[in-house]
């Protein structure tokens, strides 16, 4: 507020600077013209008025421009017809003119100009019985032209840098936003990461706890064996979140998502868009090569977990290996928090194009009380198959349990067009996940 007063108050004092200069140079030029022209009347009173009626009104040019401009405008009409003779009274008409008509509308300004010729230049005078030259005729008919072309070249000069001001105002809103954009992608993936991480291991956790108090007294060896799998697992999770804890300061992280892609809130891989000014912090993640060790760690718990898979196994790319691993992790630990008792089949099932992945489970036993209440894993798998321009399906089947079905690409995705129709299979948010 402070810039935006001290310019007003420059712009007042330039103005009544400027009237001040235009009010001496009328005054003292139009006794000049006055005195040197023949057949005009003497300057009185009433012409010194007219001559400063104009410089005053210009101290309001900036506040009422087209006022100002009409006061100038009768002021000089006014002036001429009483035969007071040309000079330089013109001056604030001019000034006043190039004000009104650069800031104002065209339809109530430049008509200023015609009438300004037909009541001072022709055919009014000539009317009046005043003498009038091809010069002020022609001459200052051009004049009046030359006026106009000013005024509508300052005029598309201020249109030209007000359009350069608001490109720059809205690629700053649009860089904020975009930043504003990656942060939330950021944290997302973080969010995403931190759930990698620890729901696998704590549902694991969680289980073999409960198997421990309940065969504590009966069974100490079984009671034992789910204490060590307890201790191997914190001890490896704890590992996983000082890894990726690291990851996030040191800003040293590898993106999960293809290289020179967005992923959106709305999940839509934008090719050709600028990376992210600090990539989503990762942790060192499972892979479908690893897929031994996370089964060895999920039967721990009991689980009984078999595998099927069609097809020629291949090598596909990291991003997408690492969310197949990570697709079957999140369906077996919904299936040992919410199925407990039950058994799972993971089906692999690779094509030239893409790599089908289904995790079957069955009925959960009934002694098992069902454990765990509903969360995002669900979501989270979703999310990462139509990043990649995948599909995910997840619902219980109609033999009973359920089924958790993927198909990734077996290639990266090269276009936006693939990743944005395959996001408009993403589905509601209402399944109980992890």
């Amino acid at each position: 507020m402070g810039a935006s007063a001290k310019w007003e108050r420059d712009s007042v004092v330039k103005d009544w600077g400027l009237a001040a200069v235009v009010a001496v140079i009328q005054l003292v030029g139009s006794s000049g013209a006055n005195s040197h022209q023949t057949g005009v009347r003497s300057l009185d009173a009433f012409a010194y008025l007219l001559l400063l009626v104009g410089p005053v009104a210009l101290g309001l040019r900036r506040v009422l421009p087209e006022p100002v401009l009409a006061v100038t405008l009768i002021a000089t009409v006014t002036y001429v017809l009483r035969d007071y003779g040309y000079g330089p009274i013109f001056l604030s008409l001019v000034i006043a003119f190039l004000s009104a008509a650069v800031t104002g509308s065209r339809w109530r300004t430049y008509p200023v100009v015609v009438i300004g010729y037909l009541t001072m230049v022709w055919p009014v005078p000539a009317l009046l019985g005043r003498h009038s030259d091809a010069w002020q005729i022609f001459g200052l008919l051009a004049w009046m032209g030359v006026l106009v072309a000013i005024a509508e070249g300052v005029r598309q000069r201020h249109a030209v840098v007000l359009a350069r001001t608001q490109r720059a105002e809205a690629a700053q809103r649009d860089e904020q936003a975009q930043q504003a954009r990656a942060a939330s992608e950021e944290r997302l993936a973080i969010a995403r990461e931190l759930h990698d991480v620890l729901a696998h291991s704590l549902s694991l956790i969680n289980v073999q706890s409960s198997v421990a108090l309940e065969l504590f007294d009966r069974k100490p060896q079984q009671a034992a064996a789910a204490l060590a799998t307890i201790k191997t697992t914190s001890k490896e999770a704890l590992a996983e979140v000082h890894t990726l804890l690291h990851a996030i300061r040191s800003g040293t992280a590898v993106p999960e998502y293809p290289e020179h892609s967005v992923v959106s809130e709305n999940s839509v891989v934008v090719e050709d868009s600028p990376p992210p000014p600090r990539p989503a912090p990762r942790a060192p993640a499972p892979t479908l090569d690893d897929l031994d060790t996370l089964l060895e760690r999920t039967r721990a718990t009991g689980l009984v977990v078999d595998t099927k898979i069609i097809g020629t196994p291949k090598k596909l790319p990291s991003v997408i290996d690492v969310a197949a691993a990570r697709i079957i992790q999140e369906a077996l630990t919904n299936v040992v928090r919410h199925a407990p008792g039950a058994s799972a089949l993971i089906t692999l099932r690779y094509t030239t194009e893409t790599v089908d992945i289904t995790v079957d489970n069955t009925r959960s036993t009934a002694m098992a009380a069902r454990t765990g209440i509903g969360g995002n894993g669900i979501i989270g798998m979703r999310e990462r198959a139509h990043a990649l321009g995948g599909a995910l399906t997840a619902g219980p089947r109609p033999s009973g349990g359920f089924r958790v079905a993927a198909r990734l690409p077996a290639r990266a995705a090269t276009s936006a067009a693939d990743a944005r129709s395959s996001s408009s299979g993403r589905g509601h948010r209402g399944e109980v996940g992890a």
